[in-house]
């Protein structure tokens, strides 16, 4: 209770000015804004499913209310609320409160963005001494004519609370003391001062009118006599969006703490719950609210009695002190819902949105709750969502290109059923006849109208006097296409990087003619003739009887090194020369390195020398307890040639120290110095150090981290990191 008693209080000092503010804007009555706070904290904080969630009236929902409060009037919108509390609990009882989260999360994002634009459109008119219009169009139309008649003494008490509610929050960034005092609510300091100003100043501006304090507003919802249709959709709609809203912010909340997680159903129904009783008596519709949820999360709130007590807070002030609401401007409280609603349009939800290719679908939906009305905005953007995924689902990437060699290659990836004829039939119809084509499969899926189309134009094509072979490499076959109804590939069918453990089973006869300790080996041979032979024969045929690699590639022995993998190269690309701790001894002293250097260098020609370090390194592990202590001779004798490289680290080698601030451990440390030095000893070398002095060849380190399958380039004096977008630093002991 120690820690949730003060948090109550904070929740409560931002929870009053915001209850109102969003009763003004939806057209309701002032008192109900606050019915809804004391039901939403006491009844919701109890029921709920997410204990440090604080529910109550909600922006999100004030323009759903204000076209009912114009349409039907209040009394029939209070019926609406308890109706939409029924719906929401039989949601809940049904289990089925997770399935609300399966809207897309844009689609809130742009909704809450589009009700942000509306509120801010519609309270500038009152901040400035007028009156707002009754659609966000007009409001838009009006500005030019509200702004000639503004009215000072609103321009001033609403341009107050503008001010301090955006510069308030940053006085944290100027000092400690500062940040102290800034913990005190925004809302509330901006609200409290220009109420203050107006007062002392005496402004003349319309303030508050109350009929009385919370329990003479107490009212009670009337059925309508018509308009049925309209009255259920309003229904639905509040139920709908007010459990959206509820059950995002509690995800939401649940990430910003350690302790209990949400039970969705049971928040789900105490969100219900709370709107049938603050419907039944005279209170606008609750949701969970982010914004005092993550208030009471960040002022250190540890269970829902900080909910609860909140409420309790409200209902005191509601009913002993509620004369003081009556001091505040119209123009305070619209200042306060301009930043409400310019506050609820996040850049950073733009960016994702953009970033993820959503941004037509955050456009559409602000645009059409802005100038249609929210139910019809978010139906259009949760349209135009699905018919993406769709599209992004079922849609195939085709490509035609021509090889280096003359022979063309069409790459089909995703998934390719009937809908994507149209394009795959386009894109086979670009490729030369009489030309040899390899059509590479990388399909997860694949009917039999396409296994159709593509053979008959593989049969027409080799007429032309061309050849035309298909290369499967997804988890959809031609051959699957043909013999029963399609089935989406399994993700777990074999990738050709894994180990023989990932796919071998112990079970597997299929190589029971071989000794035990050579049925792993035989059975991936086995494995390597009946999916990559065939695919790799082509290329083989070209260098049958000579080789002509590009790069000399250096590394260490360990088995987790993976040359052709990390380079993504294929047979003739690399020649590859291993050691243990990827190693050049100095001064000619091992003729297997000495011959491989000059036979790359001189006879084959390469054009680049890459030494290739990794983490994990046995052989640094070793050097740095001291070679002398290799338990056989040879591996003593063979470590002594790193014995400069442990020296250079112990120096305070510039790689080291970068590879330190990486985070990377002592062991990985030495093994990128390692190749540092290495790459030093080769540009003196007597071979590889000419051709690179003239231009024929250049030198270059990588570093392969083994748990983040990273690759790092390495040279004499710095260490680059090659994908810093999609692979965060990550520390390593």
């Amino acid at each position: 209770m120690k820690y949730d008693l003060p948090a109550s209080l904070v929740v409560f000092l931002v929870a009053v000015p915001l209850s109102i503010g969003i009763a003004v804007a939806s057209g309701a009555p002032i008192m109900a804004g606050l019915i809804a706070a004391v039901v939403g904290g006491i009844l919701a904080g109890i029921l709920g499913g997410s204990p440090l969630q604080v529910s109550g009236p909600a922006a999100g929902l004030t323009v759903v209310v204000a076209e009912l409060v114009n349409q039907f009037g209040w009394g029939i919108t209070c019926a609406i609320t308890v109706l939409a509390g029924a719906v929401q609990i039989l949601l809940g009882m049904s289990r089925i409160a997770r399935s609300a989260l399966a809207i897309s999360p844009v689609v809130v994002h742009a909704m809450l963005a589009g009700i942000g634009i509306t509120i801010a459109l519609q309270q500038i008119h009152v901040l400035l001494g007028g009156e707002s219009e009754s659609s966000a169009v007009q409001n838009i139309l009006a500005i030019p004519t509200s702004v000639a008649n503004g009215q000072w003494p609103s321009i001033i008490v609403g341009g107050i609370v503008v001010v301090l509610m955006f510069a308030w929050p940053r006085l944290a960034e100027l000092s400690s003391v500062l940040a102290k005092v800034a913990k005190v609510p925004a809302a509330l300091v901006a609200v409290v001062t220009a109420t203050a100003v107006s007062i002392l100043f005496s402004l003349d501006v319309e303030r508050i009118e109350l009929p009385g304090n919370l329990i003479e507003s107490l009212s009670f919802p009337i059925m309508p006599d018509g308009q049925w249709s309209a009255f259920v959709t309003g229904v639905i709609t509040i139920a709908l969006i007010a459990s959206v809203e509820s059950l995002l912010s509690a995800v939401a909340v649940d990430k910003m703490h350690s302790g209990e997680r949400t039970n969705f159903d049971r928040e789900l129904m105490a969100q219900g719950a709370g709107n049938m009783a603050s419907g039944a008596i005279g209170g606008l519709p609750i949701t969970g609210v982010i914004v005092r949820s993550a208030t009471n999360v960040k002022v250190g709130a540890k269970s829902r009695a900080s909910a609860i007590l909140h409420g309790v807070w409200i209902l005191i002030f509601s009913v002993l002190f509620i004369s003081i609401v009556e001091l505040v401007p119209f123009a305070a409280l619209a200042g306060l819902l301009v930043m409400i609603g310019v506050q609820l349009i996040k850049l950073a939800d733009i960016k994702i949105a953009n970033k993820t290719g959503d941004i037509a679908v955050y456009a559409v939906t602000v645009v059409g709750v802005v100038a249609l009305n929210l139910l019809e905005g978010v139906l259009i953007g949760l349209a135009l969502s699905i018919i993406l995924v769709l599209r992004r689902v079922v849609w195939a990437r085709v490509r035609a290109e021509e090889t280096v060699d003359g022979t063309w290659r069409v790459t089909i990836e995703g998934s390719l059923s009937f809908l994507a004829l149209p394009r795959l039939t386009h894109v086979l119809s670009t490729v030369p006849g009489g030309t040899d084509v390899t059509v590479r499969l990388g399909v997860d899926f694949l009917d039999h109208a396409v296994h159709d189309a593509l053979n008959e134009w593989m049969r027409q094509h080799e007429l032309s006097g061309g050849t035309a072979k298909v290369e499967e490499v997804g988890t959809a076959s031609m051959a699957a296409a043909a013999e029963g109804p399609p089935k989406r590939g399994s993700a777990t069918v074999r990738s050709s990087l894994a180990p023989w453990r990932a796919w071998q089973l112990k079970s597997d006869v299929a190589q029971e003619d071989s000794p035990v300790a050579l049925r792993a080996v035989m059975s991936g041979v086995a494995e390597y003739h009946r999916t990559h032979a065939p695919n790799i024969r082509p290329h083989l045929e070209g260098l049958t009887d000579s080789q002509d690699p590009d790069t000399l590639f250096l590394c260490c022995v360990d088995s987790r090194v993976m040359p052709n993998t990390i380079t993504s190269s294929g047979p003739g690309d690399l020649f590859t020369v291993r050691n243990m701790g990827n190693l050049v001894p100095a001064k000619g002293q091992d003729c297997s390195v000495e011959a491989a250097l000059a036979f790359g260098v001189d006879q084959l020609g390469t054009s680049s020398v890459v030494v290739c370090g990794h983490s994990g390194c046995g052989a640094m592990k070793a050097v740095l307890s001291g070679p002398e202590n290799a338990a056989d001779e040879s591996v003593a004798e063979w470590l002594g040639h790193a014995v400069a490289s442990v020296d250079a680290y112990r120096s305070g080698h510039v790689v080291g120290r970068q590879a330190a601030e990486l985070g990377f451990g002592e062991a990985d440390q030495l093994a990128m110095v390692n190749v540092a030095v290495q790459l030093q000893t080769l540009t003196r070398h007597r071979v590889v150090g000419r051709a690179n002095a003239e231009g024929r060849l250049h030198i270059t380190g990588l570093f392969f981290d083994i748990p983040t399958a990273r690759v790092l380039q390495i040279s004499t004096k710095d260490v680059t990191v090659l994908d810093p977008a999609d692979c965060p630093q990550k520390s390593h002991v």
